[in-house]
């Protein structure tokens, strides 16, 4: 073995925390200051679960969780609201004068355009003076592009 090569070894090297404890232990330094120890460290003292409150870390994903939770709960309410037989006709934007038809007829709601659907066919609807056949097929494109359950018309 070389000589010379190895480092001066101290057995009763000082060793000093920031928070104050000492203790002794084998080194090639003489002295050694350190940040954290087994007395101060949030692991060994049982703060862990302060720290990361502190940090906010908890706090921060609870609060995503909860916009995450209301932004698909209101996705939900907005897709419930598309399809709701309570809508009224004039927000179909057929056009002013199969919408004006349609009242005077008094078929206010998509839901009493539904019923008569259901009840008669289209026929129901093509009784209606002023109500035609190209009416009749822009309310049923209409009432399926927004979700509608329509039946098919067997011509």
């Amino acid at each position: 073995m070389k000589k010379n090569i190895h480092p001066k070894y101290y057995p009763e090297a000082k060793v000093i925390c920031a928070c104050g404890n000492t203790w002794t232990t084998g080194s090639i330094k003489a002295e050694i200051r350190t940040e954290v120890c087994s007395a101060c460290h949030p692991f060994f003292t049982g703060q862990q679960s302060r720290m990361l409150d502190m940090e906010g870390q908890v706090d921060r994903f609870y609060r995503r969780l909860q916009a995450r939770q209301e932004f698909l709960e209101d996705k939900k309410n907005r897709e419930e609201a598309k399809t709701s037989p309570d809508r009224l006709i004039s927000e179909l934007d057929l056009g002013k004068r199969p919408t004006e038809i349609l009242a005077e007829a008094g078929f206010v709601k998509i839901a009493d355009v539904l019923a008569k659907l259901s009840e008669s066919g289209d026929a129901g609807l093509l009784d209606i003076h002023g109500f035609g056949q190209k009416s009749l097929i822009d309310l049923k494109k209409k009432l399926r592009s927004l979700g509608y359950e329509v039946s098919v018309s067997e011509e």
